[in-house]
């Protein structure tokens, strides 16, 4: 294969006069534009860390505090606040004022004409407690889900003792569920730390700053607070008001049960739902939240009902926010937000984010798509926090820094996915999280840490002297939330993994080319022309397909003449599917392809032969790499042929129960007027299917001239800066490599170390 070909080659030294072949580069050591988690007891060690790691700046993690010799050590402070939280003497004296969620109790089969549901079984106790006043059972609905009808008020009653719900009149073998009102007793990352870090402390609760009394003691405590931290010069709020929503099970077997970076389930309450009322003449019900049990992922298309309540929510967070931030801005200090834990309400793609004068955003990041959504975000300063935080475990739950954990193999890891999208985007600090005592046992790990931190100074250097050179590819990701939804699918690659296109997210991060991410109105208004490629990815319903969007002809005509015009659509997994239609995929005809769900099974289907070729001769994969690459690619079942034009990439080859062989197409091209539609069954990121893809789509755009920019080694990226007149090339492989490409019209070699990365002049 050419690239086990080229990591031989790197092994050998280059013929002496030949083009100019570098090691991996030692970065000099500098400082500034690192974070350091500082921690009173371990003087000696934050203050060696500052230095090792070219810190500027110290911080408090949750759980920790800085000392007065680390305070006056001559560095920047960040303080770390949760506004809503560690108030619990005001709290309990005020307990209708803590954040409300609706749930609904699990479903309860009749047995008789009358039955009693508990309303928190199955759910964590120490997390919520209900709500039974008088204004929330306003708003409580009990459904029969068998016939999908709500129960009459009267044929059921409230026992606020037990904590049960009993329905009268009913029909036997039905099941039924009641959707109430709890408050959150316990602040669900207060919750988490307790848990992850076997904390023994008050749990804290959380408070509502939609009411006045709320309002008013918060800004009291804060205006205290700022004048009793004079030393404190950049306020982290983490992050405002209502956290994203994560549902906890009693049951450690079914621990949890629901999270969703995205959902506003956690901001209702009776004064919110009465205010949304108000405001826009019509009012929200408890099923509107609850959704049939399945509440509002993200991942499911927003309806007019959650947009509507989206912007409500977002125009309190701003006006109560702004007020936050103005007085932090009065004490001669600056107030950045965390763009995780409490961000509801904030949404950073809006464009009213700007309205609340944050001097920074902080994005805590594991991938390199993470890594754009904090650069893309109009903000002052960019800031990531790196992974792994210094806790004893991960977010997944396996050991970090203890037992068997290996901190440093991990860092190297999450260092090189966001590496790649930092080449492209610029971030202006990064730091570290957590309890600074765990790293005495991990000196590999500080030793990582400390090169990581002066080989982020010189890719910024770079960015401060100009942005990095993109290929002529324009990119455009269609869904139903469209730039809202930036870069992102509603929390980390560990939890989303499943779905296409946070692998697609994940290529497209570090690839030198324009982004945009747009929705079905920007396909209705916009003009289409300038983008070479649209990507529409995710399965059927979901937000990321489209879902009810894909009923609008005025969408089809947009785009079937994009693609007729020379466009090309890229369609992953079940592209523009809706029931309904003459085909389930509405852009089969660019596509070149459907899916049969069951209803054709009686259809004669296409016959067809398997290309021999992705590529023309100059493609920098081997044949073996390509027939490894499309091997990797999971099939969709039911996918046949609508046109006979289709070239077919790669196929899934299955057996009938009497042995005949059935083929389905798993990657097709479709040639559609001067444009085409290519189709993707699935797509999981990996260094050789990121590369791939964008060979394909720059072939399939007309663009392949720029191949020469990319190089000759997938597993290396570069990014050429012309303001410098320098490059960075990385290694993404855990094997030495060796890279040719060509970049500012000059021709340059380099070996490169495993994981490594170097300089380059121009």
């Amino acid at each position: 294969m050419k690239n086990l070909q080229a990591t031989e080659r790197c092994r050998r030294e280059s013929a002496k006069g030949q083009a100019e072949k570098m090691e991996h580069t030692k970065y000099p050591h500098t400082k500034g534009s690192f974070t350091l988690p500082g921690e009173a007891g371990c003087e000696a060690l934050t203050l060696e860390l500052a230095d090792q790691w070219g810190a500027d700046v110290i911080r408090d993690s949750d759980g920790t505090r800085l000392s007065d010799e680390i305070v006056n050590a001559g560095y920047g402070i960040y303080s770390t606040i949760c506004i809503i939280r560690d108030h619990n003497e005001w709290a309990r004296a005020h307990m209708d004022r803590l954040q409300q969620t609706f749930l609904m109790s699990a479903p309860k089969t009749a047995k008789a004409d009358t039955v009693i549901i508990g309303l928190l079984d199955g759910y964590f106790k120490e997390q919520f407690l209900v709500n039974g006043s008088e204004d929330s059972l306003e708003f409580w609905q009990v459904f029969d889900r068998t016939d999908n009808a709500e129960v009459p008020r009267e044929q059921w009653t409230f026992d606020e003792a037990q904590g049960t719900v009993t329905v009268a009149g009913i029909r036997a073998y039905h099941d039924y569920t009641v959707n109430f009102l709890a408050y959150r007793i316990w602040e669900e990352i207060n919750m988490y730390n307790h848990v992850t870090n076997h904390w023994d402390k008050e749990h804290l609760m959380p408070v509502d700053p939609r009411y006045p009394d709320t309002q008013e003691y918060l800004l009291s405590w804060l205006k205290n607070w700022c004048g009793e931290n004079p030393d404190t010069t950049v306020v982290r709020f983490t992050s405002l008001f209502y956290n994203f929503v994560w549902i906890w099970g009693g049951d450690e077997r079914h621990r949890n049960h629901f999270t969703d970076w995205g959902s506003y389930d956690f901001t209702v309450s009776p004064r919110a739902l009465k205010e949304f009322e108000k405001e826009y003449g019509y009012g929200l019900t408890s099923e509107d939240f609850i959704n049939q049990g399945r509440l509002h992922a993200t991942h499911m298309a927003p309806g007019k009902k959650q947009l509507d309540y989206m912007k409500f929510t977002n125009r309190f967070v701003i006006s109560f926010g702004k007020q936050l931030v103005d007085l932090v801005h009065s004490y001669g200090k600056k107030a950045y937000v965390f763009y995780d834990d409490s961000w509801v309400g904030l949404e950073p793609y809006f464009p009213t984010f700007t309205e609340f004068g944050f001097d920074g955003i902080i994005k805590c990041i594991f991938s390199g798509y993470e890594i754009r959504l904090c650069a893309g975000v109009d903000a002052p300063v960019h800031e990531v926090r790196l992974h792994p935080y210094l806790f004893p475990v991960g977010l997944g739950g396996a050991p970090t820094f203890s037992g068997n954990g290996d901190p440093k193999r991990d860092a190297e890891k999450y260092w090189i996915a966001a590496r790649r999208a930092m080449l492209r985007a610029k971030i202006d600090r990064i730091g570290l999280g957590g309890y600074l005592h765990l790293l005495e046992d991990y000196p590999d790990f500080v030793e990582y840490i400390s090169r990581t931190a002066d080989e982020f100074r010189a890719i910024k250097a770079l960015h401060e002297e100009g942005e990095p050179q993109l290929l002529r590819l324009h990119v455009g990701v269609l869904t139903a939330w469209g730039k809202t939804r930036s870069w992102t699918l509603s929390g980390h690659f560990h939890e989303t993994w499943q779905n296409d296109l946070i692998h697609i997210n994940e290529a497209l991060s570090g690839w030198p080319v324009k982004v945009d991410y747009i929705d079905f109105e920007d396909i209705r208004e916009q003009e289409l022309s300038d983008y070479d490629v649209i990507i529409n990815a995710g399965f059927a319903g979901s937000a990321w397909s489209g879902g009810e969007q894909w009923n609008d002809s005025r969408v089809l005509e947009k785009l079937r003449s994009y693609a007729e015009e020379g466009g090309c659509i890229l369609g992953v997994c079940q592209p523009s599917m809706i029931k309904g239609y003459m085909t389930n995929f509405r852009l089969a005809d660019v596509l070149g392809v459907d899916q049969d769900t069951g209803e054709r099974c009686c259809h004669g289907r296409i016959s067809y032969k398997k290309a021999e070729k992705f590529f023309g001769d100059d493609s920098v994969f081997s044949k073996k790499e390509l027939d490894s690459i499309a091997g990797s690619l999971k099939g969709t079942e039911g996918i046949y042929l609508t046109d006979f034009n289709v070239q077919v990439l790669a196929e899934d080859v299955a057996y009938s129960p009497i042995g005949e062989e059935v083929h389905s197409p798993k990657l097709t091209y479709h040639p559609y007027g001067k444009g085409c539609g290519i189709y993707l069954s699935h797509f999981t990121y990996s260094v050789e299917n990121s590369r791939f893809l964008l060979e394909l789509l720059l072939k399939a755009a007309g663009k392949e001239e720029a191949k020469a920019q990319l190089g000759d080694n997938i597993y290396c990226e570069a990014a050429y800066f012309p303001c410098s007149g320098k490059a960075v090339a990385v290694n993404n492989s855990d094997r030495p490599q060796h890279l040719k490409i060509t970049l500012g019209g000059a021709v340059k070699e380099v070996d490169l170390e495993p994981c490594g990365s170097c300089m380059i002049e121009i």
